[in-house]
């Protein structure tokens, strides 16, 4: 009876029945009221009492949840994206006295417990009220105590191997081992020019790291790529896909590549092996260049000098940690592209990489693949990842492969690799003509 009353309705009841509803509501009233006093008293008398049943309902314990996702900063707050890398609904705000007193850092992987969002005050997300778990840990606390801070931690060179070959048709991982073998920690570029199979490459990398190293964290990355492409790595490899596609803004390819790199960053502070699969750093450089602030200089190709800092820091990012864990980045850079920006922005990469691998269309073109220039691809203190006899044997052969044209070197190892079953076996069972100088398997 009570939501059906209303000013109207009241309006035309008669007085006794005014004073009979009041009665019945335990609404005081006058008893030589008017028609219209009455009618303001029930009314007034009846607001009250509703405003203070939603008041109730609000303070009204509700079961709290727990939700986890990871964390993704602002100055002042953040949230916990439910979805893991992109916003959603369903995720959780995180006030700024729950980000300080634990500490919070974008990329961490936390469980909370929260309340739901109170519709009175129009509140859109539900609010984390507590930290439950920190990167696993259930002792957030003492997590914060023991926490390293990846800045902080001694980089130095790559020292342990990873191991691509497998099987013996998986002729990519195996030239990849003897040209530019990867460490843990592995800052490596694969320059490639379009249809060349950098794609190809980074998907057999994949699968290798999976078979051979199934205790480091894989993740693949990809900007500004094709949905298909997407879709197609998902399919292929055993790791993490994240990806933005070409269809999304620029904004949201390098937000995706900052809580990517921030996590993994987390990783390596907990002593894990990270590994990211990077499809392109030109097009993350790209995108940072149409988002950043100008910095009133501008390069040739329309590049802004100010639009290279994170990318460079994205890169920079990876290393071998003394007594911890490690990340490695494998970036794709993109050259010949017959764009002269993508042209400085390797440029600008060139070097700040300890290893590089270049992909050549002529060789793409002859349907020799990989389509790898042998001798212009290398890894820096290689000796750090091989033994003495394997160096040594790598370095015989490096020396008679450098003669050689770009199609005949690759020839000569794709023979070399083809007739033989294992890596070792083509390195200890080379036939050399020393006489002629000529190289033959």
């Amino acid at each position: 009876m009570e939501n059906n009353l209303n000013k109207e309705k009241l309006e035309l009841m008669k007085v006794a029945e005014l004073k009979a509803i009041a009665e019945s509501k335990n609404i005081e009233y006058d008893k030589k009221a008017t028609k219209p006093e009455l009618i303001k008293v029930i009314t007034v008398k009846m607001t009250e009492k509703k405003q203070e049943k939603t008041k109730k309902e609000e303070r009204r314990i509700e079961p709290l949840k727990n939700k986890i996702g990871i964390v993704d900063l602002t100055d002042r707050h953040g949230f916990i994206r439910v979805n893991k890398w992109n916003q959603s609904s369903e995720d959780v705000f995180i006030p700024q006295l729950i980000k300080n007193k634990f500490k919070l850092k974008t990329g961490d992987i936390v469980e909370a417990k929260i309340t739901p969002p109170r519709r009175a005050k129009k509140e859109k997300h539900s609010a984390a009220i507590d930290i439950l778990s920190i990167n696993g840990s259930k002792s957030p606390y003492q997590y914060i105590k023991n926490r390293k801070t990846f800045e902080k931690l001694t980089p130095i060179y790559p020292n342990e191997r990873i191991r691509l070959e497998t099987t013996p048709l998986k002729t990519t991982a195996r030239i990849i081992d003897i040209i530019a073998p990867i460490g843990l920690g592995q800052r490596a570029l694969i320059v490639s020019p379009p249809k060349a199979g950098k794609t190809t490459i980074l998907k057999d990398i994949a699968d290798s790291i999976s078979q051979n190293h199934p205790n480091v964290k894989l993740f693949a990355l990809l900007i500004d790529e094709r949905p298909e492409e997407v879709t197609d790595f998902e399919r292929s490899i055993d790791g993490e896909v994240i990806s933005s596609t070409f269809d999304e803004r620029p904004e949201n390819h390098t937000h995706v590549a900052e809580l990517v790199i921030e996590h993994a960053k987390s990783l390596a502070e907990q002593d894990k092996d990270v590994v990211i699969l990077l499809d392109s750093i030109t097009r993350l450089a790209r995108a940072y260049n149409l988002t950043v602030n100008s910095s009133g200089r501008t390069l040739s190709g329309g590049l802004d000098p100010a639009s290279l800092y994170k990318p460079k820091r994205f890169f920079g990012s990876a290393r071998n940690i003394e007594h911890g864990g490690s990340l490695t980045i494998i970036a794709t850079a993109l050259v010949d592209t017959g764009s002269k920006l993508d042209d400085i922005i390797y440029e600008e990469f060139k070097g700040t990489g300890n290893l590089e691998v270049h992909l050549d269309r002529g060789l793409a073109n002859r349907r020799l693949y990989p389509a790898v220039d042998i001798n212009r691809s290398s890894t820096r203190h290689e000796e750090l990842l091989y033994q003495d006899e394997e160096l040594r044997k790598i370095w015989k052969l490096r020396r008679m492969l450098s003669s050689l044209d770009p199609v005949e070197s690759l020839e000569v190892m794709l023979n070399g690799i083809n007739s033989h079953k294992t890596n070792l076996e083509f390195l200890e069972g080379e036939e050399l003509n020393r006489n002629s100088g000529n190289i033959t398997f």
